[in-house]
């Protein structure tokens, strides 16, 4: 049966949610990544989430933090241990999907991390996400934007 493209958006969008929750659980505890995949794949129902997806942002970053957070710092107005773990945790994805996933769309990497953070971040942190990862975008994907 081939998928429709609004069930790929969907099972997507489902995969970066339980990916924040990872990536947070991640950060604030510092579990192994193959250990918190195990944990979320007993828990939660993943009938219906691109389950590579998600174990490609959750791997990826935890990889790649290092220098995720090297690229982030000089967009920050703040140091990043300033930066609320919720915050944190939305940009390194967003920043990760900008930089690895070229066949995602710009728009919809930065429309989903504002989406997430709405809904998990503090009340007006979605701004803040917003104006970050559209200042990476400039930098990481001048083609797309056409710049």
């Amino acid at each position: 049966m081939t998928k429709t493209i609004n069930t790929i958006s969907a099972e997507r969008h489902k995969a970066r949610h339980y990916a924040v929750q990872a990536l947070y659980r991640w950060h604030m505890n510092e579990q192994s990544s193959t250990d918190i995949e195990a944990e979320f794949r007993i828990d939660y129902d993943f009938s219906h989430v691109d389950l590579e997806y998600f174990q490609a942002l959750l791997h990826g970053v935890v990889k790649t933090h290092a220098s995720i957070d090297a690229y982030l710092e000089p967009l920050l107005d703040r140091k990043l241990d300033d930066l609320d773990a919720v915050e944190l945790t939305i940009l390194r994805m967003g920043l990760f999907e900008l930089k690895e996933r070229l066949d995602v769309p710009f728009k919809v990497v930065i429309n989903e991390a504002v989406s997430l953070t709405r809904k998990f971040g503090a009340t007006d942190g979605h701004k803040y996400i917003n104006g970050v990862l559209d200042k990476a975008a400039r930098g990481l994907r001048t083609v797309e934007l056409g710049l």
